[in-house]
């Protein structure tokens, strides 16, 4: 609404700001081809170290899943057929008919708990022993009616060993068949698994991990120096026009 005063009407008001200046905001400067160059390899490095490591649990894994073992092999006792650095993957048997002549199993001999990996030459039922308590000599158990109780046992042979195994095993020692034999894969498996492996597969990738975390502040930081200071002169402008309209 107009007012007036001693019959004049007041005059209009006049915008005194002067025009705004609105300044274009600078577009962010590319990164350096060096700093490119550094995430690209850093992040190589977390990826593939990063790969291997899950790969090393993951193998394991997945032949227990299937109900299955893989063992390194560690001598040459069953060369050709694989020799030390191979894998071997096994399955456990559920009853000794499931052993036959001709098979490669894997057991723990009579005495010892190294693993070894031979092949069955023959299938014997022996006496089960016992020892004597009065002259603690080894003698045959017998059942109720007095007849000998005899045990299942298997008689191995190294495939590049000239005689058998010198003890028959049990058959409660098998650790399982041979299903297949991977080449090389023992050595692998037997390295991803060591203290040096498992360094060589985590240190770098957390290392370069630091590093591109690093790398990231100091981005923000410069570009916090490059965005351009807020225009404060509209608002002393504005406080300026309230004092003279008034």
């Amino acid at each position: 609404m107009a007012s007036w005063s001693d019959g004049q009407r007041d005059a209009p008001a006049v915008d005194r700001r002067a025009p705004r200046v609105i300044g274009r905001r600078r577009s962010r400067a590319p990164k350096p081809t060096w700093r490119r160059l550094l995430g690209v390899a850093l992040w190589t490095v977390v990826v593939i170290c990063g790969a291997a490591y899950a790969t090393s649990l993951a193998v394991p894994l997945w032949f227990q899943a299937h109900q299955q073992r893989i063992l390194i092999v560690t001598s040459g006792s069953m060369a050709p057929k694989f020799d030390a650095g191979d894998a071997v993957v096994l399955r456990a048997i559920s009853d000794e008919s499931d052993l036959k002549v001709g098979q490669i199993i894997s057991f723990w001999p009579t005495g010892s708990e190294e693993l070894v990996t031979h092949r069955i030459v023959a299938l014997r039922k022996l006496p089960d022993l016992r020892q004597d308590e009065v002259t603690g000599a080894m003698v045959p158990k017998r059942d109720a009616d007095g007849e000998e109780l005899t045990k299942s046992y298997v008689i191995t042979k190294g495939d590049a060993n000239a005689e058998a195994d010198v003890n028959a095993t049990p058959i409660g020692r098998i650790r399982g068949v041979q299903l297949a034999v991977h080449k090389g894969w023992g050595w692998v498996l037997q390295w991803a698994g060591s203290a040096q492996g498992r360094a060589v597969m985590l240190v770098p990738p957390l290392l370069a991990l630091a590093t591109l975390e690093l790398l990231a502040m100091g981005d923000a930081r410069r570009a916090r120096r490059e965005r351009p200071v807020p225009d404060t002169s509209d608002i002393a402008d504005r406080r300026v026009d309230e004092l003279l309209l008034d």
